[in-house]
């Protein structure tokens, strides 16, 4: 248990600092009538795309890009295609996608039909136009999003497990990573829709804090004691989660706002993204959960040692985002 925690640490030591790591490009094609198609494409500048990765059309098209200007962190370059055949059945994406790359999202618009999305990734750079395009694919695509953002925004990650190591119970845990989720979705449907917001740095700065915060009380719970005497993230979880949710809903939309989305994909996928937050945050509890129980009937004894190590671990790496989050 105390190897795999160290390995752990090395892993997360070794990831980028900054929260909520979903930046995805952004490849938007348009039909603006038979032949004419325009073109946006929004590369972040970090995450290789900027570099190396360009809008890759049939070689029946004719592209013509302008000159990409920087916005927000990312490059925005406009653009447009005049195809003499239909894209349906054609392949479309990107060229120059390496390993490493971040990923892009795809939206294709065609005249008076379903617009089509999908995830191009380094090793799957592009995907086939569909004639009669799936009307659940944005929905999908969005789902697949939430759930790898939770597991792979190790922000996220951490505040979760941190949570099912701080309550160790089955129903308190789960209520207290929904009322996370809810918060997490108000504040990120304000910033997409631009009636709230806060500035990217300081929230990502106080994020890590959020998780250091529930290390230290993880440290201090006193297992088996008077439950009117516990702290008040014992008590009530979900009210602590809640508000740190909002929080952390701000990072993401931050991150997600600077890249972009359509206005009419706007209530789809912020509620499917949502549903696959849901579902990542489930999944992770579950194996969590799973741990400690095995534990707690293999060896009672190591069950509290292994917690607090745990809990020492997140809060180091916790207090290294910090420092690294308002000196950068």
């Amino acid at each position: 248990m105390i190897a795999l925690l160290r390995l752990l640490l090395l892993m997360l030591l070794a990831v980028s600092a900054k929260a909520d790591e979903l930046r995805p490009g952004y490849l938007e094609l348009t039909q603006q009538s038979a032949q004419q198609w325009a073109i946006i494409w929004k590369a972040p500048v970090l995450g290789g795309l900027a570099a190396s990765a360009t809008p890759l059309l049939p070689p029946y098209c004719q592209v013509t890009m302008e000159r990409p200007n920087l916005s927000l962190g990312a490059l925005v370059a406009a653009g447009r295609a005049r195809c003499t055949r239909s894209l349906d059945g054609a392949t479309v994406g990107l060229s120059g996608l390496e390993p490493g790359d971040t990923d892009t999202l795809l939206r294709i618009a065609p005249l008076s039909r379903p617009v089509q999305t999908a995830r191009l990734l380094p090793g799957q750079a592009t995907t086939m136009v569909a004639a009669e395009p799936d009307g659940w694919q944005v929905a999908r695509t969005y789902f697949g999003i939430g759930v790898e953002h939770i597991i792979g925004g190790f922000d996220h990650l951490l505040f979760v497990v941190a949570l099912v190591l701080l309550l160790q119970r089955g129903w308190p845990v789960v209520a207290a990573a929904t009322a996370f989720t809810i918060a997490h979705s108000l504040t990120l449907a304000g910033t997409t829709l631009g009636l709230i917001g806060l500035p990217q740095a300081p929230v990502e700065a106080v994020i890590a804090l959020s998780i250091l915060f529930l290390a230290v009380e993880i440290v201090k719970a006193q297992p088996g004691h008077d439950r009117s005497l516990a702290r008040l993230s014992e008590r009530l979880p979900w009210l602590v989660a809640f508000l740190f949710g909002l929080l952390h809903g701000f990072g993401f939309a931050g991150a997600l706002r600077e890249i972009g989305l359509p206005a009419t994909d706007v209530p789809v996928a912020l509620l499917t993204f949502n549903l696959g937050v849901e579902a990542g945050q489930l999944a992770i509890i579950a194996v969590v959960a799973a741990v400690l129980a095995g534990l707690r009937r293999l060896s009672p004894v190591a069950l509290r040692p292994a917690v607090l190590a745990s809990a020492y671990g997140i809060g180091s790496i916790a207090s290294f985002w910090f420092i690294e989050r308002v000196w950068t």
